[in-house]
């Protein structure tokens, strides 16, 4: 059997007509720069999320750092954020002219641990960047008590996490900016490269608008310096229809993460320490990965490739051992942590539509393994 890691044309044909609609009436408009698709689907994603406002962007890597951009966090600032994260949550901190500064990850969920950001923090930290991996929040109130004790914005990171509550509040709700991507592979992926910035302060909002826009308005007349961030309307229209089916897609999801946990432990494997199923710790996980740890991982994804399941690795490199990052002046064992979550960690097949044998099938090539 060959199970894939996601399976988007099993997605697409649930909703192919709905899509192709909204594709059509767009070419139809022939207006495919901001319009009523975008507005549209800005005020449909705020109301989602919780927040006053929001605002579509090209990409989740731009709405970091439009929002870095807006808050004025450049040169001579530091942003506390995790190592163990895909590369533009610190790369986004590094574009903008600050410093990312990293701390530790606590090792039951992956995201920052509160006491370790509280130790990182200077007289030169700006904001805390959470970043909520894999589909469940950071633990956000010991975060914001930092936060207000220091005179800090948060940025929440929440490109994986779109539709994940803790105590009764989602992500991109809590923060100062909440920072969503569309990519494909998303929760809420569209057709291509799309990213929104939520808001809790209007104002915040409308800047971010004017930012994402060059600084032009009206056009033509710049009063900042901004970029080009503009959502297409495509783009929009896209997940626009997809926004209606996101909370049976993530209940799907967490369904089958239940399944994985009830298999593999009925399996023995967990039992004997071969693999640690996920922790849910928040309210509301919707699983954008199902990661697994393995001591021996690289053998067992090489084994289950060879039998036909893929599987990937969320992150191999934690980012303050990354080339390109040398200059920070960090090194191994720094973050121990994370570090041990790169040699251990493994995502595997968690789409909506797997199916019971595709589950049963990934998890007795684990058990093989594991004999």
């Amino acid at each position: 059997m060959n199970v894939p890691l996601l399976d988007l044309k099993a997605q697409y044909a649930t909703i192919k007509d709905e899509i192709d609609a909204a594709v059509a009436e767009v070419f139809a408009t022939q207006h495919f720069i901001g319009g009523p698709q975008v507005a549209g689907l800005e005020a449909e994603a705020a109301a989602y999320c919780g927040c006053p406002a929001a605002v579509g962007v090209s990409s989740g890597t731009d709405a970091l750092l439009v929002s870095l951009m807006d808050a004025g966090i450049g040169r001579g600032d530091e942003v506390i954020t995790s190592p163990y994260t895909f590369f533009a949550t610190a790369g986004s901190i590094w574009r903008a002219g600050a410093r990312p500064v990293f701390a530790d990850i606590d090792p039951a969920t992956f995201n920052l641990d509160p006491a370790a950001v509280a130790a990182a923090v200077t007289p030169l930290t700006r904001a805390i960047m959470p970043v909520h991996l894999y589909g469940q929040m950071a633990d956000m109130e010991p975060l914001q008590a930092i936060a207000a004790q220091h005179g800090l914005l948060v940025i929440e990171d929440a490109c994986q996490a779109i539709g994940a509550e803790y105590k009764g509040r989602r992500a991109g709700s809590i923060g100062d900016y909440g920072c969503f991507s569309f990519f494909p592979s998303k929760n809420l992926g569209g057709a291509g490269d799309g990213g929104l910035v939520s808001c809790r302060d209007a104002a915040r909002a409308k800047r971010v608008s004017l930012l994402r826009n060059h600084g032009a308005e009206p056009k033509y007349y710049h009063s900042v310096i901004g970029g080009n961030f503009r959502l297409d309307a495509l783009q929009a229209a896209v997940v626009s229809v997809k926004l209606p089916h996101l909370d049976d897609w993530s209940e799907a999801r967490a369904r089958n993460a239940a399944r994985y946990d009830r298999l593999l432990t009925e399996s023995g494997v967990v039992a004997k320490g071969a693999v640690a199923v996920p922790r849910v710790v928040q309210s509301r996980h919707i699983f954008n990965q199902y990661v697994i740890r393995v001591p021996r991982r690289d053998e067992l994804r090489a084994f289950l490739g060879a039998q036909g399941v893929a599987s990937e690795i969320y992150y191999p490199v934690p980012l303050h051992l990354q080339a390109c990052f040398a200059d920070l002046g960090y090194h191994p064992g720094d973050f121990p942590e994370s570090e041990r979550a790169a040699r251990e960690t493994l995502a595997l097949p968690i789409y909506p539509e797997l199916s019971d044998a595709q589950a049963e099938y990934v998890v007795a090539r684990i058990a093989a393994f594991g004999r």
